[in-house]
């Protein structure tokens, strides 16, 4: 979330910023500085009963000392008066505070100055367009109905098993996956980034972490007797790592990389969006987390953008890179670059990464700092990237590579599948 002295020190120059995202948030931003305002007025009351007792404590020792018993009597009343007030200012500070709390973590992250202003999707801004688009020979279908051609998904026993979007994996199938997977874990290992394995439930302080709480909470499934969330993305565990870490800035930038499955409700989907592959509650994806120094995060959100899109130019895929619109840009991020591949079959583009820097959003949530020396402790910037997700990574392969004989597997992954054709 942003941070009391952005607010107080840049408020102008924060409201313009959020302006981008197609929504006036200085309402948000006055009311913020209103009940800090109240806040810091009780926090001087208190300090002044504080600085009160303890001049009091002092006297009454010294009175004690002297043998001045009686005299220290009406000082010793006086000091009950102010405990009593300690009390009930602290309790009222902690209310204040919660108050705070509760509207900071409505305020969404501020756009970077580089980014456009825009309603929506349509607003969005090409920056780069790689590989020509596949011409298909008749006959070609897409990726659901080569799924059951070929025995790959089937998306019925899925539905038997558990309910839409939840899919079942078989055969060549279930090889491509885990292909895919070992594949981009491998690069992105050799590209310098730490492999780990989060766990894929997070508690309460996790999902606020990351910004998934209050923003997307009726996007995840619960545990409820456990007060327990399962993961959206291995984002929220894999950042979590760092909550209320003070990093040395020697150690910056801090890389890593983790498979996981994915669960999100996806409330409210539907249409030709969720056929097949292209929408679903359960799917795998593989995560790039950056935990970095201010002054070198876009450099490092470039840097992400270009390993992402090499990913995709090895599999053999036309892709788009898109620099979101603040309309259309997630509650955390302060810039993201999405990226789409084109699903020949279907002829549109899908979306199979998002690429965001968050700068100090969600480390202000997590307490996540560096340390220069002996400085006081910044917040460092997170960034994060899916390298990449499958669904409609296997669905655009599956399209594209289809041919009157089998559908072609791109020679980089081949070695991880084990074959360099998917035959009937």
């Amino acid at each position: 979330m942003l941070t009391i002295a952005q607010i107080k020190e840049h408020t102008e120059a924060l409201a313009t910023r959020l302006d981008k995202r197609n929504r006036d948030f200085r309402p948000e931003l006055q009311a913020f500085l209103s009940e800090d305002g109240k806040r810091r007025a009780v926090q001087k009351e208190l300090d002044d009963v504080l600085a009160e007792a303890n001049r009091l404590a002092r006297e009454i020792g010294d009175l004690f000392k002297s043998g001045h018993r009686e005299q220290a009597e009406p000082l010793k009343a006086r000091t009950a008066e102010l405990k009593e007030r300690e009390k009930a200012l602290s309790a009222v500070l902690s209310q204040q505070e919660q108050i705070l709390h509760e509207l900071l973590s409505q305020i969404p992250n501020a756009p970077h100055e580089g980014v456009a202003a825009g309603k929506s999707a349509e607003d969005n801004v090409e920056t780069d367009r790689q590989g020509d688009l596949p011409a298909l020979y008749p006959g070609a279908v897409p990726h659901w109905d080569l799924a059951k051609q070929y025995g790959l998904i089937d998306f019925e026993l899925g539905v038997k098993v558990t309910g839409a979007g939840f899919p079942v994996y078989r055969s060549a199938g279930a090889r491509l996956q885990r292909g895919l997977i070992a594949y981009f874990l491998d690069r992105n290992t050799r590209a310098g980034y730490e492999e780990v394995i989060p766990p894929h439930f997070v508690n309460e302080d996790s999902a606020f972490g990351t910004g998934q709480l209050p923003d997307k909470e009726g996007q995840m499934y619960t545990v409820p007797l456990d007060g327990l969330y399962a993961i959206p993305t291995a984002e929220v565990p894999v950042t979590n790592l760092y909550r209320g870490e003070i990093v040395p800035a020697e150690q910056l930038p801090i890389r890593l990389t983790a498979y996981s499955p994915c669960f999100r409700r996806e409330a409210g989907s539907y249409g030709k969006d969720v056929r097949g592959l292209n929408r679903l509650h359960q799917f795998d994806k593989v995560e790039i987390v950056v935990i970095e120094h201010p002054s070198r995060s876009y450099a490092t959100l470039e840097g992400m953008v270009e390993h992402v899109a090499g990913l995709l130019k090895e599999l053999e895929l036309p892709y788009r890179i898109l620099r979101l619109c603040g309309g259309d840009m997630g509650f955390t991020s302060a810039m993201t670059y999405d990226f789409e591949v084109w699903s020949a079959a279907q002829e549109r583009w899908l979306e199979v990464s998002s690429v965001s820097n968050f700068e100090t959003f969600q480390a202000n949530r997590l307490k996540l700092r560096y340390r220069e020396g002996d400085a006081k402790p910044e917040l460092c910037h997170t960034l994060n990237g899916s390298a990449l997700a499958l669904p409609r990574i296997v669905a655009a392969l599956l399209e594209n590579h289809q041919t009157p004989d089998g559908i072609r597997i791109p020679e980089a992954l081949v070695p991880f599948v084990g074959m360099n054709r998917i035959e009937r």
